[in-house]
């Protein structure tokens, strides 16, 4: 098994993995569920692409279609250039023979075979296996995840974050091109979670291999991930890198999951100079929108705590999108301060990397740049 980014010479020159209108219905008693509506997604080789979403919206249901676990109603699946799924074509390729490896979420080890033995195991079932021969490979897999010393041990005498290093080891050690992850850092604790998070982005730029990789955790996803898709009941609301969809959201569905969001109602009252004005319960509000919006509209504004600036005293007279404000509480985070602010009818939050210190009830102004807000149409009523 290698040890040094290696692409294979004869990897198709396409995508990875190329998902096209995919479907996927459960039948229940209540009728069909549409877990994947024309979903179409494309991976690149030796990219990490994140499926990031609630439970229920998709993301796993994809992930199976994609490993063979579930066999869609309509699309196709190419996987290495090859067509592992059509429904026009009546193609269906089972899991076994699919050029793809996957770490499940409980990690899957054999509670009878030492660790050796379970890395080892998908190497076995290769037509003209070796055991003799494949200790090598099983060797370096688990000198990769630092984990040679465990080679004689059993599941049952692992941690959480051994077992995971284990069902790592064992899911690259036959394939270079593309590996699956369902959820694999949600049975660790926190600190833990961390440093296999350094270590699964580390492995995967030394290896080369594309992943697919699932989880509900938006910290997660932003820091392992090179593009997200975030999902909304069977579909991609947005796709694009961690900074684009953070920053930029396409919708308030994916501003809210991707972390802590400040909230307005409001109008949008007109344009000024090249920005939306926008009528709010707290005053004037500018902003730069590109959302299709007519006068008259109603909008939510947000933005993030970290892009509300706060400051002693009274704002400046004049000041764009600064409004004076009571401050209820501060805390000290750690990286961060944290300060939430009465600001006529709501609570806002703003957060500083400076430990500026402030009394309760203190008289504070706040701002927000104009570029820093964001504006969402609301639909009506139904």
């Amino acid at each position: 098994m290698p040890v040094t980014s290696t692409a294979p010479s004869d990897r198709h020159a396409g995508p990875q993995v190329s998902v096209r209108k995919l479907v996927k219905r459960y039948r229940t008693r209540r009728g069909d569920v549409l877990a994947l509506n024309q979903v179409s997604i494309d991976i690149a080789q030796s990219e990490r692409v994140v499926l990031l979403g609630p439970s229920g919206c998709g993301k796993t249901t994809l992930l199976r279609c994609v490993a063979g676990l579930e066999q869609p109603d309509e699309g196709e699946i190419e996987i290495n250039g090859v067509t592992v799924f059509s429904a026009s074509r009546g193609i269906f390729i089972p899991p076994e023979a699919r050029d793809v490896s996957m770490m499940f979420q409980s990690y899957a080890l054999w509670p009878h075979m030492t660790v050796a033995e379970n890395v080892g195991y998908p190497l076995e079932n290769r037509p003209g296996a070796n055991r003799k021969a494949d200790g090598p490979k099983v060797d370096a897999a688990l000198a990769m995840v630092k984990c040679e010393h465990l080679r004689n041990r059993y599941p049952a005498q692992l941690s959480g974050g051994q077992q995971q290093r284990i069902a790592l080891a064992r899911a690259v050690i036959a394939n270079e091109g593309l590996v699956l992850f369902d959820e694999p850092l949600s049975n660790v604790d926190a600190k833990v979670r961390e440093q296999l998070r350094i270590e699964l982005v580390t492995l995967q730029r030394k290896l080369g291999f594309a992943w697919l990789y699932v989880t509900h955790d938006q910290t997660e996803a932003t820091a392992v991930a090179d593009r997200i898709a975030v999902f909304e009941s069977g579909q991609i609301a947005q796709l694009g890198t961690p900074n684009d969809i953070y920053n930029d959201p396409a919708s308030r569905y994916v501003a809210e999951f991707m972390g802590s969001s400040n909230t307005l109602a409001g109008v949008l009252d007109g344009h000024d100079d090249g920005l939306a004005v926008v009528r709010s319960d707290i005053g004037l509000l500018k902003l730069r929108s590109h959302a299709r919006a007519q006068v008259g509209d109603r909008v939510t504004v947000m933005f993030r705590p970290e892009q509300l600036e706060i400051r002693a005293g009274l704002p400046a007279a004049g000041a764009v999108n600064s409004f004076p404000a009571k401050l209820e509480a501060s805390m000290f985070l750690g990286t961060c301060s944290e300060h939430a602010v009465e600001v006529g009818p709501h609570r806002l939050v703003a957060r500083s990397l400076v430990t500026d210190r402030f009394d309760p009830n203190e008289t504070v102004s706040i701002s927000i740049q104009p570029e820093h807000a964001r504006m969402f149409v609301e639909a009506e009523p139904r």
